[in-house]
């Protein structure tokens, strides 16, 4: 495009928003030049990894959860695109292979948990970390309700325990990450799932109800005749994010908390052997995919 376009188009854009193009191109003149680490705000990012502790390996284990939740924040920004937007079968499928590339980094990411740190000064300074726990990502709840209905966020237990005609506090009440923090028998609640909830509950049960009919496996059902790409495309995706890398978390969680065969608390007092195991959580976004004898043995064999 020749200068005397883009001015013209510059006079366009700013004339049709009623403003003045030449006080903006006089700001551009006087503009500084953009540098990587000021749009990046690296130093600001990496300011951010405060330890509780001096053990040095601390260090590691915040800036592996920070980098996990802008991994999250990725997922979320390409669902909010599928759910909000009617896109076509190619730019779903294309969404829904980036956001399994995004599961796939932080199922590898594992390994720096699992394999970076001092053993012995990991279970000495997560002792200063209760009664946080990494059930308290809220990025992670956002992420399930884009994906699906609350209803296929509870177990088998909990949907025993719904009542008729249940509300959306209802089906919160029974989500399966509730009962890593709510004794069912005492009805007590962990401080970790209070402080959880007092936060965010209020927020999860508003994007709940402004999400009905529009999850992704509420637009996928809508659609007259998908293909079988995209069909595979959201199977896989359920079975990478709801049972491989819980796994992975588990078997994370077992070498640090149970090598020894010592079976430490989680720092959110959650029964972490049974909490995180998929086939307990029966966590599924899309479940019209899978046959009733998949649903009835999901995750046996994990």
């Amino acid at each position: 495009m020749k200068k005397e376009d883009i001015l013209a188009k510059i006079d366009e854009k700013y004339e049709n928003l009623g403003e003045n193009p030449e006080t903006y191109l006089s700001g551009l003149l006087q503009a500084k030049p953009i540098n990587y680490w000021d749009y990046i705000q690296v130093d600001t990012l990496l300011s951010l990894q405060k330890t509780r502790t001096d053990f040095e390996d601390e260090e590691i284990f915040v800036m592996y959860h920070q980098v996990t939740e802008l991994v999250l924040k990725l997922m979320i920004h390409e669902l909010k695109q599928i759910t909000l937007k009617d896109l076509d079968e190619t730019k779903l499928i294309d969404k829904i292979q980036r956001i399994t590339r995004y599961t796939e980094m932080l199922m590898t990411s594992f390994d720096v948990m699992r394999n970076g740190m001092d053993y012995d000064d990991y279970n000495t300074f997560r002792a200063t970390l209760a009664p946080a726990s990494g059930f308290q990502s809220a990025q992670f709840r956002f992420l399930e309700i884009y994906c699906t209905p609350i209803e296929n966020l509870i177990n088998v237990k909990g949907k025993e325990r719904l009542p008729k005609n249940p509300s959306t506090v209802d089906l919160f009440d029974q989500v399966y990450w509730k009962d890593a923090g709510h004794n069912r028998k005492t009805g007590k609640k962990s401080l970790t799932l209070r402080a959880f909830e007092e936060k965010y509950l209020d927020d999860f049960i508003a994007l709940a109800k402004k999400m009905e009919g529009n999850t992704l496996a509420e637009k996928y059902l809508q659609i007259e005749n998908p293909s079988e790409e995209l069909t595979t495309a959201l199977r896989g995706l359920d079975y990478l994010f709801n049972v491989e890398w819980p796994i992975i978390h588990l078997n994370t969680a077992q070498h640090y908390l149970n090598k020894k065969g010592e079976s430490k608390a989680a720092t959110g007092g959650s029964e972490w052997q049974k909490y995180l195991h998929p086939k307990y959580q029966q966590r599924k976004f899309f479940p019209a995919l899978w046959t009733e004898e998949e649903i009835l043995h999901w995750a046996e064999n994990a």
